[in-house]
């Protein structure tokens, strides 16, 4: 329990240990888990569910394809995508990544100093080479510039990717990237951001790592991402 608790430093809760304890063999309950949280002192670092409003305005550049079916049978079927902003000494790096919702694994992802299309580009590549140039895939995600510009779009009809946008101002219809960057931030960042460009790349990279190989996913049972499509 303590490892699993230091491993996402802090941001485990009882129904992740508890559910990462039962993938390792361990037959035992989140009650069980959270009483012994409870006496070896370890706190959940996760907030609170936001409540949202819902938007029904979709984008005129593509429809909303994807329509919140986030569950799909197979790896590239559908990748989604999303850029954030993370603090960094004097000034923001802007963060890309690109995931395959089959087993919620990060599959691209890119860093700049700008929150432009060659970003989004760059993930994007990453995930076209990585995954070895697959074919029929749909990329949902919201109606940033940096997603609607003609350089982006260009580069997914190079690749054969259809296009899907989320209707503005609906956090739901690109879920699994919302809730990747909430876990990124609550579990690993450090509240008050980095003191440099270098070290928020680098511990970011580290936690792709963590995030792919080791963090135990509700929506796998609690296998991680790149185990789950193992095993699948």
């Amino acid at each position: 329990m303590k490892a699993i608790h230091q491993a996402s430093r802090g941001s485990a809760g009882s129904r992740t240990i508890a559910g990462q304890l039962r993938q390792s063999g361990e037959a035992i309950g989140r009650d069980k888990v959270r009483s012994l949280m409870k006496e070896l002192g370890l706190v959940s670092r996760q907030l609170k569910r936001h409540r949202y409003r819902l938007a029904e305005e979709e984008s005129v550049v593509a429809a909303n394809h994807l329509n919140c079916q986030f569950t799909v049978n197979k790896i590239n079927q559908v990748w989604c995508g999303d850029v954030t902003d993370v603090w960094c000494g004097q000034r923001w790096l802007y963060l890309a990544v690109v995931l395959d919702i089959y087993k919620r694994r990060i599959v691209g992802w890119a860093c700049s100093a700008s929150p432009d299309s060659q970003l989004t580009i760059s993930a994007l590549r990453m995930a076209y080479e990585s995954r070895r140039q697959p074919k029929a895939v749909m990329f949902p995600s919201d109606q940033g510039c940096h997603y609607t510009s003609q350089a982006f779009r260009q580069r997914l009809w190079r690749y054969q990717i259809k296009q899907s946008m989320s209707r503005r101002g609906n956090c739901w219809d690109n879920a699994s990237m919302e809730r990747f960057f909430r876990s990124y931030t609550i579990e690993w960042m450090p509240s008050s951001g980095y003191s440099s460009y270098r070290e928020a790349e680098q511990d970011i990279a580290a936690y792709m790592r963590y995030y792919n190989y080791q963090r135990g996913h509700s929506y796998n049972q609690y296998l991680s991402p790149a185990v789950a499509e193992k095993t699948a």
